[in-house]
């Protein structure tokens, strides 16, 4: 059986590592190296990095902070923002990145998440999804969730499969920061319809959440931000009370 995976993710602003609600409303939440470091050390199983106003910006993915991040880190590291051609993701893979996250640009260019996988294998690439609620459907969200469009979750989570994605990030918007617990019922949905690993995000706020991300939701890996970053969950504790419930996690 295979372990389901704890996942710190570190939102990245100007440098500095930020958390906000439904997407809005971001605060400082520390420096991003010294977190990586201590999530490393703490057991988290992978790290994430989004550049967040990468695209919106249109620049690449701060490289030198990558750099730093990867080099006090002993666990796989997925980058993502700004990532728009073949030509990023060498630069990122030649700084210490395992793999790349993408969304805005594999929504725009479907021939990327092809092209990515083929030159440097699927396990490579994450699809990152952003997705609300809207009149009942699911929709795909761009640029940081602040641009919608006519695509639906399922759809493309299926299309992303099928060129060559080695997972998926599914976002839920509506949860995102309110920890009131990841949205399970898509999450469900999506592991059902596809069989990469589906990362679950948005709504974390107790242990109990995660449990239910398994359990319920039945996604492979857990990803949170603000419950790590303000100490409000330990990833130790985390994992044993996983570990108390049934769930094979590498502790």
């Amino acid at each position: 059986m295979l372990t389901k995976r704890i996942i710190p993710c570190l939102d990245i602003k100007n440098g500095r590592t930020v958390k906000g609600v439904n997407f809005v409303d971001l605060r400082d939440a520390g420096d991003p190296v010294e977190l990586a470091k201590i999530y490393s050390d703490e057991g988290a199983d992978e790290l994430v990095f989004l550049d967040i106003s990468a695209t919106e910006e249109r620049r690449r993915t701060l490289v030198d902070l990558v750099r730093k991040v990867a080099s006090t880190i002993n666990i796989p590291f997925t980058v993502g923002g700004g990532i728009s051609a073949v030509e990023d993701v060498e630069v990122l893979l030649q700084n210490g990145a395992d793999k790349v996250s993408i969304n805005s640009s594999a929504v725009k260019n479907p021939q990327l998440i092809n092209d990515l996988a083929q030159k440097f294998g699927s396990q490579c690439v994450v699809v990152a999804i952003d997705a609300k609620q809207i009149d009942g459907q699911w929709i795909v969200h761009l640029v940081g969730g602040k641009v919608p469009t006519e695509i639906r979750l399922f759809d493309w989570a299926q299309e992303v499969e099928r060129r060559g994605a080695g997972e998926i990030l599914f976002t839920s918007m509506d949860n995102d920061g309110t920890k009131n617990g990841f949205a399970n019922e898509a999450l469900a949905k999506l592991s059902n319809l596809v069989n990469i690993p589906i990362i679950a995000s948005g709504g974390a706020g107790t242990i109990q959440h995660f449990v239910d991300s398994f359990t319920k939701g039945k996604a492979d890996a857990a990803l949170a931000a603000s419950v790590f970053h303000f100490k409000e969950i330990e990833i130790k504790t985390l994992k044993n009370e996983l570990r108390n419930n049934n769930i094979e996690v590498r502790i």
